[in-house]
């Protein structure tokens, strides 16, 4: 019985885990790194006959080039209202359109602001860090007050080393993801 209380534990600390890793992806995805990505208007909510809606569901978001990103919005009369959306997004990009859709030219990052994304991003991996360091104390934690409750401290003392590989591993992951993030942004 207490061995599979055990297991659950890790198994809940293993997602949430996991969680912080994707979480940490998702906004990894949001930095702009010199090129054409339109993953980026994800979060670029447009005043879709009332309802804010994300760019992606309103129009066609493709990359031609490396440099350029094609908006093509599914009603012509939505390319004012994505234009003012992506402004008023602060994202960096100005938009042009010619009536049709709307072109976006991603301008080259300076030495400077690449250094201050690869800063935000070292900044995202330690808060997902944080996250799964908050999930190993919280098995620790559990497994001490069931001790208290009666669990055999080998199996307390087998959890805490369980938990502590997977937070290694995960660590590890988070250190892999930042390290390419970094490369991303650095290449010119």
């Amino acid at each position: 019985m207490e061995i599979s209380v055990s297991k659950e534990c890790i198994a809940h600390a293993k997602d949430k885990m996991q969680k912080a890793i994707l979480h940490l992806e998702d906004e990894l995805k949001n930095f702009r790194a010199g090129k054409a990505n339109p993953g980026i208007f994800q979060n670029v909510l447009v005043d879709y006959y009332g309802t804010p809606t994300p760019v992606p569901q309103v129009a066609s978001v493709t990359t031609p080039d490396a440099k350029t990103i094609l908006i093509q919005p599914w009603e012509k009369k939505l390319i004012p209202a994505i234009e003012k959306a992506i402004l008023d997004s602060n994202i960096g990009y100005t938009p042009a359109n010619n009536g049709e859709q709307i072109r976006i030219n991603v301008p080259a990052l300076t030495e400077e602001r690449r250094k201050e994304l690869v800063k935000q991003a070292k900044t995202e991996g330690e808060n997902a860090k944080v996250s799964i360091r908050n999930a190993r104390r919280e098995v620790v934690d559990a497994h001490k007050k069931y001790q208290k409750d009666g669990l055999p401290e080998d199996v307390c003392k087998d959890a805490e080393a369980t938990i502590q590989k997977e937070t290694d591993a995960f660590n590890k992951k988070v250190d892999e993801i930042i390290a390419a993030k970094e490369k991303e942004i650095m290449t010119v």
